[in-house]
């Protein structure tokens, strides 16, 4: 069995945004050699998200006004994490929307329904953060 580690650095501009990361997954597992296997994308920072869904910018535009009122940024004084902090309702959204996905990889691909796709979802933006792809198989 062979695996494979890779990590992406991701440094979003804003504080809360989707980034389709499909197309590095599917470099990473070519340059693995894998053909048949499972691959574990996470996002290595606890203010950041990795989930599968459609690249449709109304439902991002749907996710974001969604997420913001179920986990508001202001008021910041609100949350009790953020005493010296700002980022609380961050921590919340990215529980909201999963740290990690697991896909099938067939015949070197990535084994998806018709429109899912691989995205990193920033919640604390501006800044370096990690995503970790994890391929293992044969």
């Amino acid at each position: 069995m062979k695996h494979y580690r890779k990590e992406l650095w991701m440094n979003v501009p804003a504080r809360m945004d989707f980034v389709n990361i499909t197309g590095e997954v599917q470099k990473a597992i070519d340059e693995s050699g894998v053909q048949n296997g499972f691959v574990l994308v996470n996002a290595m920072h606890i203010t950041a998200s990795v989930f599968i869904n459609d690249d449709e910018s109304g439902l991002h535009h749907d996710y974001k006004i969604w997420l913001e009122r179920l986990a508001p940024h202001e008021p910041v004084s609100g949350y009790r994490h953020n005493v010296g902090e700002d980022n609380a309702d961050a921590h919340m959204k990215r529980q909201i929307m999963g740290r990690e996905v697991t896909v099938a990889i067939t015949d070197g691909r990535l084994d998806f329904g018709t429109w899912e796709r691989i995205f990193y979802g920033e919640f604390d933006g501006r800044r370096k953060k990690r995503v970790l792809i994890k391929i293992i198989g044969e």
